[in-house]
């Protein structure tokens, strides 16, 4: 059975009540019932779309973060029709937090690199629960410049609470990691992609995040802090970690408004938990239309826009 989000009760209980009727209507037939069915089926998609369409960004983060969504492989599996991956990053080793590698998606042949989370204890221990070493953007830059010397479009999956804050991580240097790969990233000669699918969390998400086009899914997450950290730091305690949501204008909804993200992936209704196949449906077409959007625009255009997006973040003015 798949975890339940408070939220999402309401819409469970009535399709337990669906479930039940259907069931009494498989031993004692009734047109009566059937009809009650029908009616209780259009009641629970509508509560399902009220719910999906007044998310506050809280509900949005705990969407982001549940286990049944579609993890980095599993959108492999639904968009590409074939994925070589590569490991190692040539100094130390392999980093199964970030599989990186050649795949063709959409009939397009690309390099391929992203965060991948575990679904039970074995397989989180193997991913580290999504957060990459050292070695895994290493790894993730060995797998960009392939991708510039073949003249191949970048796709970066992102889905991280954070990189891995361990001693060994540290030891590794892993803030040189992350650091050299945002420089090295904005000066890549082939276009890049980056799509928040999940949690994107601070400069474990930032570290393969610099692309000429940054999308995100509709319930997923971008933010220099979680919300639990955030609260803990200024209001002394996590349970504050809904109103820290609110202020750090962490959602798609509000990095979209504010120009951060340059577009924003669909979810099928209640999440991308609900219908993997239809959230990498919708995945699939806008990387398709990113990548086609600047596939042949001239390389000193491309570094030059991209430069000009990043060095454009943060400006305001005051009235």
């Amino acid at each position: 059975m798949k975890p339940i989000l408070d939220f999402e009760k309401p819409v469970a209980k009535l399709r337990q009540d669906i479930e039940d009727a259907r069931k009494k209507l498989e031993s004692k037939p009734s047109d009566k019932l059937a009809a009650q069915i029908a009616e209780m089926e259009k009641k629970a998609d509508a509560l399902l779309r009220d719910i999906h369409n007044n998310l506050n960004p809280w509900q949005r983060v705990q969407i982001s973060r549940h286990i049944n969504r579609p993890f980095m492989l599993d959108y492999v599996r639904h968009c590409c029709s074939d994925f070589v991956e590569i490991h190692g990053d040539r100094h130390i080793g392999d980093d199964a937090a970030m599989p990186a590698g050649f795949a063709t998606w959409d009939g397009r042949k690309i390099v391929l690199i992203g965060h991948q989370k575990g679904r039970d204890t074995k397989e989180n221990l193997l991913r580290n629960f999504g957060s990459a070493h050292p070695e895994g953007y290493r790894k993730a830059l060995r797998a960009m410049r392939l991708a510039e010397k073949f003249g191949l479009p970048v796709v970066s999956l992102i889905d991280t609470p954070g990189a891995f804050p361990g001693v060994g991580a540290e030891e590794r240097n892993i803030a040189e990691a992350i650091a050299f790969n945002l420089k090295e990233m904005m000066t890549l000669r082939t276009p890049v992609i980056a799509v928040v699918i999940g949690e994107g969390g601070s400069g474990g998400a930032l570290g393969i995040g610099i692309a000429d086009k940054v999308l995100m899914m509709e319930n997923a997450y971008y933010s220099v802090i979680s919300p639990e950290g955030c609260a803990a730091i200024l209001w002394k305690h996590r349970e504050h970690a809904p109103e820290a949501a609110s202020a750090l204008k962490l959602s798609a909804q509000d990095l979209s408004k504010l120009g951060i993200i340059d577009g924003i992936v669909p979810e099928p209704p209640g999440g991308a938990h609900n219908n993997h196949e239809e959230a990498a449906a919708a995945l699939k077409e806008a990387v398709s239309a990113a990548i086609a959007g600047i596939g042949k625009t001239p390389v000193t255009d491309l570094l030059e826009a991209r430069y000009q997006k990043f060095r454009a973040l943060g400006k305001f003015t005051e009235n």
